[in-house]
């Protein structure tokens, strides 16, 4: 199996750093807590023996820069994560998410509106509204699908450069172990060796020049000391890291899993079912049509029938009939025995008055002869 990349371990002091914030010195003597060196490989431990020859606790500047380099990447990767959360404006992803939902809860249940639309809809144009409709919310929805599109190609970008910021503050971590195992065994050398060397001589000869050496030495041990616990602090700033990092990985491939089920799924579901209502519009207008058929159909049989029923009981009727009827026999019996009664009572009367108009005119003429006689005579 090939082996992991092994963090070099070096002194470089030029790049500057900010002195390291000061803390309570540590009383003389009393050692730091030392690391398990288990998670280093053999090479790995053989590079931090090497190093420890190289650390030379009489300079200043080395104790300053002592680490910074591993510091420096731990705060970069820091400004790199924070602005990678900072640049990644996940309100949009639920905008657009949220805009979706909006947009296919609203299909069909467009408001009867006033106006042309309500004509319309009164005129029988519901389909085309439907389709009218249908037609602005895919519109819409096309366009979340583009924004949904772009936000899941940028969160797989984001989720591959976390992996690899991962990787690196794995790294980094490794790195400041073997600094701080480095600078343990270094201060415990001095400690026990140079140091305690150092005070011997100062008890032995009491010279003001080997007590300062000695307290000399001394104050950079606990320079060195404290430098290695702000170590400590950045390590564990990157061992925090690691499950941030992972959390903000996991986070961004939920979002990408949920875009890609809205995409592939949701979306083209949301299609079929339309294209589904608008074939069911259909059916429905085509059984209104043939519904109104078979209403029309029907009345016109009931009508029919009911004409036929009429006609052919009227013709029967009609069929059954003499050519007079007895009734009006009867009335023109009645009529004619009433006119031969009246004509023979015109008549007796008309001949009684005869016979009196012949008397009359006898007893005129009686009167006119008896006048002309009186007359001659």
């Amino acid at each position: 199996m090939e082996e992991r990349h092994i963090p070099a371990l070096t002194l470089d002091t030029e790049t500057p750093a900010a002195p390291a914030p000061q803390a309570a010195p540590p009383e003389t003597g009393t050692p730091a807590p030392r690391l398990d060196d288990s998670m280093l490989s053999e090479a790995e431990k053989q590079q931090v023996a090497d190093f420890v020859q190289k650390i030379d606790l009489r300079d200043s500047g080395l104790i300053l820069q002592y680490g910074a380099a591993a510091q420096k990447n731990v705060a970069g990767f820091s400004q790199d994560a924070l602005a990678s959360v900072r640049n990644k404006d996940m309100g949009e992803v639920g905008k657009a998410l949220s805009q979706l939902v909006v947009e296919l809860k609203g299909f069909g249940r467009e408001e009867e509106k006033k106006g042309l639309f309500g004509r319309a809809k009164k005129s029988g144009g519901r389909l085309e509204l439907m389709k009218a409709q249908y037609s602005k919310v895919e519109t819409n929805v096309d366009q979340i699908s583009r924004q949904l599109e772009q936000h899941k190609v940028t969160l797989m970008k984001d989720a591959a450069m976390l992996d690899r910021m991962y990787e690196l503050n794995l790294q980094y971590y490794k790195e400041l172990t073997m600094y701080i195992l480095a600078g343990q065994k270094k201060l415990e050398q001095v400690r026990s060796g140079e140091l305690a060397a150092l005070r011997e001589k100062a008890q032995q000869t009491g010279a003001q020049e080997d007590a300062q050496a000695y307290n000399d030495l001394g104050q950079m041990c606990e320079r060195f000391e404290k430098k290695l616990h702000d170590l400590e602090l950045t390590r564990i700033i990157s061992i925090q890291m690691a499950p941030q990092t992972r959390l903000l990985q996991n986070n961004d491939t939920l979002m990408v899993e949920k875009i890609q089920s809205s995409l592939m799924n949701t979306i083209p579901l949301w299609k079929s079912q339309m294209v589904l209502v608008l074939g069911l519009e259909h059916s429905r207008q085509a059984t209104a049509a043939q519904n109104a058929v078979t209403e029309m159909t029907n009345q016109l049989l009931r009508q029919n029938a009911d004409m036929l029923r009429i006609g052919t009981v009227e013709t029967a009727r009609e069929s059954q009939r003499g050519i007079v009827d007895i009734e009006t026999l009867q009335h023109t019996n009645q009529q004619l025995i009433a006119t031969l009664d009246e004509v023979m009572t015109i008549q007796q009367e008309s001949a009684q008055k005869r016979r009196d108009a012949e008397a009359e005119l006898g007893r005129i003429e009686g009167e006119l002869k008896q006048k002309l006689l009186e007359l001659r005579g």
